[in-house]
């Protein structure tokens, strides 16, 4: 497995489709993922630190977890099947380790809800068969591009 960090998440134009935008620690590979735009919003939400009237779905699945004392430990991205990617959550109760199937975005979302940094993790197959290397000076442009996006997006530019 290797370990990647959130780069952020952006609209991809002209499909205006949003996706997650992850990146090797050790490396220069990136993995792109297309997302949902509710999971966009959930994430983006988390990122700026914005509060919502009501919970939403990854707010209210943290609070759970919290109440029966799990933690998340960290979120794999496991296989890519047919051009879909799939993902576990792996939560520590008391001394049981448990791994919950998920789709990458939801278990993005909820990771970015805790304070601490949980680690997110992709196999080596998924990353050698989906990742991209950008070349240096481009990598640069466009994660400053993902950064001013982060600083002005809205969850409404999410929406369909």
């Amino acid at each position: 497995m290797i370990r990647v960090s959130l780069v952020g998440v952006r609209v991809e134009v002209p499909t205006n489709q949003p996706i997650v935008l992850l990146r090797e620690q050790d490396g220069q590979r990136h993995l792109p993922i297309f997302i949902g735009p509710p999971e966009a919003t959930a994430i983006v939400y988390a990122l700026q630190g914005m509060e919502t009237p009501r919970p939403l779905t990854h707010d209210l699945f943290k609070s759970v977890l919290d109440e029966l004392s799990a933690k998340l430990e960290r979120v794999v991205i496991t296989e890519l099947h047919e051009g879909t990617f799939y993902a576990e959550i792996e939560l520590q109760q008391q001394d049981a380790t448990h791994r919950i199937s998920s789709r990458p975005s939801d278990a993005i979302a909820l990771a970015v809800r805790y304070d601490e940094q949980v680690p997110i993790f992709v196999e080596e197959a998924v990353l050698d068969e989906a990742g991209v290397l950008f070349e240096s000076e481009e990598e640069e442009e466009q994660i400053e591009e993902f950064r001013e996006f982060l600083d002005q997006v809205r969850p409404e530019d999410f929406a369909q």
